[in-house]
């Protein structure tokens, strides 16, 4: 019985706060590639393009705390994950601060990759360089477990890049994995830095296989 009440305990604790919005600052991690460019690069229209599920089989699935039907748009463009308890029931949504949305993020993440690269990003739609994006994938989750949480992230965009009248797409991953002993912000957020890197490591690979 001791055992019991001190597994559930355990369980709880790792679960960490699960009721209400758990509100994560992210921001693109530092990043330098071993490629140089140059010349300016517009970043035109970004669209969320997640596909939200009001009950999902798996955590990996975008899902929201409450009626799916009538979460407005611009709620679900902040949603980057859910808490779970113990069991692992979801519970509370994870969300960028106010005002914030992936939109903000993913421009932050290209903005950091090409500028590591030597491109300068540019607000003229003239520019040599253009990318239209379309985010697919943003989201994080957890598997509780008796003594670790496991925390897991997903990226993946494609990005229609206009350079010289010739048009290529490019599909571009990331992954972030972190194992902590509480579902704590400072958890979340190592996930989320961990896809980021991963996601700008592809990103680089992808602007070399498509000449830039």
């Amino acid at each position: 019985m001791k055992l019991n009440l001190i597994l559930v305990a355990a369980v709880m604790l790792l679960s960490g706060c699960v009721t209400g919005t758990r509100s994560i600052d992210l921001g693109p991690p530092a990043y330098q590639g071993d490629k140089k460019s140059s010349g300016s690069v517009y970043i035109g229209s970004i669209t969320d393009s997640r596909a939200f599920e009001a009950k999902p089989a798996s955590p990996s699935t975008p899902s929201v705390d409450g009626d799916l039907s009538k979460t407005p748009k611009e709620k679900l463009n902040s949603l980057i994950g859910r808490q779970r308890n113990g069991y692992g029931k979801a519970m509370g949504d994870v969300a960028l601060p106010a005002g914030v949305t992936v939109q903000n993020e993913m421009r932050d993440l290209l903005t950091a990759g090409l500028q590591a690269r030597g491109y300068t990003v540019t607000q003229d739609k003239n520019a040599p360089v253009t990318m239209s994006v379309d985010i697919e994938k943003f989201w994080a989750w957890f598997s509780p477990g008796v003594w670790a949480v496991s925390f897991e992230s997903n990226l993946q965009c494609k990005i229609n890049v206009s350079n010289k009248g010739k048009t290529k797409e490019l599909n571009v991953v990331g992954y972030g994995l972190n194992k902590g002993q509480v579902a704590s912000d400072a958890n979340w957020s190592l996930t989320y830095q961990r896809a980021f890197e991963d996601f700008l490591k592809n990103f680089d690979k992808a602007l070399d296989d498509a000449g830039l």
